[in-house]
């Protein structure tokens, strides 16, 4: 099986963004569970980081709706509410064929050799044999390649936004999911679409593969 490529960090990332991205993946896959209780102290631990990054990267989190403070409480990471996919699945209907789009018609070549690339690898992966944990990160991957591949800052930090909260959507849901392997293999078309410079078609997929992931999450719960 193809290993799950790197997430490559830039060369001078602070602590807090280092302390950000590992507390954020945790939040996103469920590591950290639902509701539960965040100690920063444990965390900061854990990271082999001082409190002070933790602290800032909580505050981020916060923004990113991953995690909710409440005085003299604590902070927690917020639920994984069903209510919210509609709320969610509204932008990303929206946001994600812009995006699609803008990287068929904008991407440089060796953006659209890796998206071509990483259809190809898509397509021998057996998806049904991967545990939670990579299929997760084979999903953001593509995700975050497309997104960055769109050429507009801005659209892919809105994007990544709304994508790790459909994600722990998804974590929670996955284990009555049928047909999640369906949905990973849409990447693969999609992927192609962009990489082949066929925005129509790119953004078309896009959309479908939005409202399919809502249909499918909406048919277990």
């Amino acid at each position: 099986m193809t290993a799950l490529p790197d997430v490559r960090e830039p060369e001078h990332t602070s602590l807090a963004d280092k302390a950000y991205t590992a507390i954020r993946d945790r939040l996103i896959m469920l590591d950290i569970a639902p509701m539960t209780a965040i100690d920063d102290v444990a965390l900061a631990r854990s990271l082999e980081v001082g409190r002070t990054p933790v602290r800032e990267a909580l505050k981020r989190l916060e923004i990113d709706r991953l995690v909710v403070s409440y005085p003299r409480r604590g902070t927690f990471a917020t639920a994984v509410d069903i209510t919210d996919l509609a709320y969610i699945s509204e932008i990303r209907v929206q946001l994600e064929p812009v995006a699609a789009r803008r990287a068929a018609e904008y991407a440089g070549a060796a953006a659209q050799a890796e998206l071509l690339e990483l259809a190809d690898t898509i397509e021998e992966i057996d998806v049904r044999t991967l545990d939670r944990d990579t299929l997760m990160r084979w999903d953001l991957h593509v995700h975050r390649a497309i997104y960055s591949a769109a050429a507009n800052p801005h659209l892919e930090d809105t994007l990544i936004r709304y994508d790790n909260l459909a994600t722990r959507i998804f974590c929670l849901f996955l284990d009555r999911m049928t047909s999640f392997d369906q949905h990973v293999g849409e990447h693969t078309g999609l992927l192609r679409a962009i990489g082949e410079q066929r925005p129509d078609e790119a953004e078309q997929r896009a959309r479908d593969h939005v409202l399919s992931f809502e249909k499918a999450i909406r048919a277990v719960v």
